[in-house]
């Protein structure tokens, strides 16, 4: 004669798995561990198997599984691998609406910005990936509408339209904040201006005088920044007459420091930094410094 099987109150089996009785019985009361049968006293019994079945569910539940999920995985509707590869889609998807998020609270904490700057921010984090890729496109066509791609000079327009910054779809804590600069940046009616202004005027072509060309300034110009040569000084013609022709006029001089710096913008540049990092392009050094040095000796030694 076989031994009738051991059976357990809840609160016995709260003592077995170290969950909370109220736990159990939310539970039992979803049709997740059934009870077994009862007691004469009309409390619910469970047998041995209940424990490991609380076993099971406790640790789906701690991943993230919700209820129905953890019903049909225990009525083997569906395999643990296909509930866990969804509900991996849905967690992945959610850290990265919680990255951009993160990274917008980190950057009004850091720059103490307006009620209007924040609530924009917050909008940007609630973007969904097309939404936000939306805000480039947009930024790209009014800024360089009626620009040809062809046009000599026209590199800024060319290089904006053909490389969109986009979120990586698992970005890092670096990308996220560099998303959320850009969005702010390209969202700036200046920065529109200014960027529309140099791709119109070098579509249009521009003439460089006296031998003038960006490496000798990235050389010559650089160099005497890190020496730490004023432009305004002797020394400081010095190297101006090895980025440009000495015999340049105070006019001519005075028109090209007007061109370089019509091509000058930190803020531009800022752009291709944040796209490398969206990129993960490897990171440079900011340049501009150098080209304004080289406009402040031109007009200096006009």
């Amino acid at each position: 004669m076989s031994e009738k099987p051991e059976l357990f109150t809840i609160g016995e089996l709260a003592q077995r798995t170290g969950l909370a009785v109220r736990t159990i019985r939310f539970w039992s009361d979803s049709d997740v561990v059934a009870p077994s049968g009862r007691s004469a006293g009309g409390y619910r019994l469970y047998d041995a198997e209940a424990v490991a079945r609380l076993d099971l569910v406790r640790t789906l539940r701690e991943l993230g599984l919700d209820l129905t999920s953890v019903r049909q995985v225990l009525a083997r509707q569906a395999s643990v691998q296909d509930v866990a590869e969804e509900h991996l889609r849905a967690l992945d998807a959610e850290l990265r609406t919680l990255h951009v998020r993160r990274a917008v609270l980190r950057w009004i904490a850091r720059r103490g910005t307006t009620t209007e700057e924040m609530r924009t921010m917050h909008e940007v984090a609630k973007m969904s990936a097309d939404e936000r890729q939306r805000i480039i496109d947009d930024f790209v066509q009014r800024t360089f509408d009626g620009i040809e791609e062809d046009a000599p000079g026209a590199e800024i327009a060319k290089g904006m339209r053909s490389m969109p910054p986009q979120l990586p779809a698992d970005p890092t804590t670096e990308q996220v904040d560099a998303w959320v600069e850009l969005a702010e940046l390209v969202g700036d009616e200046d920065f529109q201006r200014r960027c529309r202004e140099m791709a119109v005027t070098g579509a249009q072509g521009v003439e460089q005088p006296g031998g003038y060309s960006p490496e000798k300034v990235m050389e010559h110009a650089a160099a005497a920044r890190r020496e730490g040569i004023a432009p305004d000084s002797a020394r400081g013609k010095e190297v101006l007459d090895r980025i440009v022709d000495p015999e340049l006029s105070s006019a001519e001089r005075r028109a090209l420091a007007d061109t370089v710096e019509t091509f000058t913008d930190r803020r531009v540049e800022r752009y291709w930094q944040l796209l490398g990092v969206l990129n993960g392009w490897p990171a440079f050094d900011p340049h501009v410094p150098n080209f304004e040095w080289l406009v402040e000796a031109l007009r200096a030694h006009a």
